[in-house]
């Protein structure tokens, strides 16, 4: 990370702006109010904080629709040249839309309309395209995108305390059904509160970057204030693990020299500290009420059912859709649920060469932000790049199929940033 007199961030940019002459696309400016008012709204949805949230029946329903509903805005698109990223994310959506539902045919005898519906979770990859055009007709500012983020970000975090708060211990549901996720609930982990924070983290990552380039103690707070409201209230193992993973190495690169080898010394300590503690000791657990026997049993099943057969475990097999007559649970006669097995039942869906589009279209963004800073070094622009790292750790326990819509919004950023910012044309002036 670059010392802050080098750092052209979207907080204060004037004097570097002024030297490496950046389009006014990067110069600190009051924000406007319609542009912020827009990209709030749509931000959420967009980054599929609702998604999973089916306690709140219309917005859930509106963030399931908002693929097919945002898809008119790709026609916006048609004036501009082709973008950076955009084949790779064509063909990305296209094997994984057509290939498991062609292998869903012979493998589970599903009809072809009904084997391609298992695959509207992989719609949000088209955000790129739609949420790009919308940037595009708005016309942000790289630092009204970020203060959006940031306000959604502190938005998410005062909202769980304020659950925290007042939410009566009555609403915490201590038994629910398999495969169900309650927004509150309580197991040996406590009180739970299932909030996605997608802003949050990455207002998080936001503010620990900006501490180590302006040396402010409040950045640190803030960043620490989210970690913990993550840690305490959230409660979700993967969230601290993926966060972990980022901070830590980011802290060892960042610090002076001497400092950077006491960390080093002292990290793996603390580590084994954190996760003997608490919830997070159960992290790798491998007692029955961790669930390791049906993720056990789950993954017995899928790699029995691929055998020894190459053209299943490079392609795969597909899944059943959620609106067949039967489901995976009477197939196998047994608890059988994909995301439990993370990247064993992504291979079981879709192959490995699927998995392995699966992890390009996350290393892509990280490749291209590389390219980008090499031209203008923005924190916000760091911390999206922080989040894609983040995906790729927690993808251990959570699929990236999940909530695809996440990466293909900070990868439609890049790229917009990329046009709107000149830097195609930046690049060939630094050289």
């Amino acid at each position: 990370m670059k010392k802050q007199s080098e750092n052209i961030t979207a907080w204060d940019k004037t004097e570097s702006n002024a030297e490496l002459k950046l389009p006014a696309f990067f110069h600190f400016s009051p924000v406007r109010k319609y542009i912020m008012f827009w990209l709030i709204i749509a931000l959420p949805f967009f980054g599929e904080i609702f998604h999973y949230l089916n306690s709140v029946k219309p917005l859930w329903a509106f963030s399931k629709l908002m693929p097919v509903l945002s898809l008119p805005l790709i026609f916006h698109l048609r004036g501009y040249s082709l973008f950076p990223i955009s084949r790779q994310v064509i063909f990305t959506f296209t094997w994984l839309l057509l290939s498991p539902t062609i292998a869903s045919i012979f493998y589970f005898h599903e009809g072809f309309f009904t084997a391609i519906t298992a695959q509207v979770k992989i719609l949000p990859i088209l955000y790129f395209f739609s949420f790009l055009s919308f940037l595009l007709i708005l016309k942000p500012k790289l630092y009204e995108i970020e203060k959006s983020f940031i306000i959604l970000g502190l938005t998410t975090t005062i909202i769980l305390l304020c659950f925290w708060l007042t939410i009566p211990n009555s609403w915490y549901q201590e038994h629910y059904v398999v495969g169900s996720a309650p927004f509150f609930s309580s197991d040996n982990r406590g009180h739970r509160i299932r909030m996605q924070m997608y802003f949050a983290i990455i207002a998080l990552f936001f503010f620990y970057r900006r501490g180590f380039a302006e040396k402010r103690v409040i950045y640190f707070l803030s960043a620490a204030a989210i970690f913990f409201v993550t840690l305490l209230l959230v409660k979700t193992r993967a969230m601290i693990i993926g966060c972990t993973g980022v901070l830590l190495p980011n802290t060892i690169v960042w610090v002076p020299p001497f400092v950077r080898i006491v960390v080093a010394g002292v990290a793996p300590f603390a580590l084994v500290g954190m996760f003997s503690t608490g919830y997070l000791a159960s992290t790798f657990s491998t007692s029955a009420s961790s669930g390791i026997d049906v993720r056990r049993s789950t993954a017995q099943l899928a790699i029995h059912f691929l055998g020894e057969h190459p053209f299943k475990w490079i392609f795969g097999v597909g899944t059943l859709s959620p609106t067949s007559t039967d489901t995976l649970m009477k197939y196998f006669h047994h608890f059988f649920f994909l995301a439990d097995i993370t990247w064993l039942g992504i291979v079981f869906e879709y192959g490995l060469f699927g998995a392995s589009l699966i992890i390009a279209f996350q290393l892509r963004g990280l490749i291209f932000f590389k390219t980008i800073n090499k031209i203008v070094s923005d924190d916000f622009l760091g911390a999206l790049r922080d989040y894609l790292l983040y995906v790729l750790i927690i993808s251990i326990f959570y699929p990236p199929t999940l909530t695809p819509g996440e990466t293909a919004v900070i990868l439609s950023i890049f790229a917009y940033v990329w046009y709107a910012g000149s830097l195609d044309k930046l690049s060939f002036s630094t050289e």
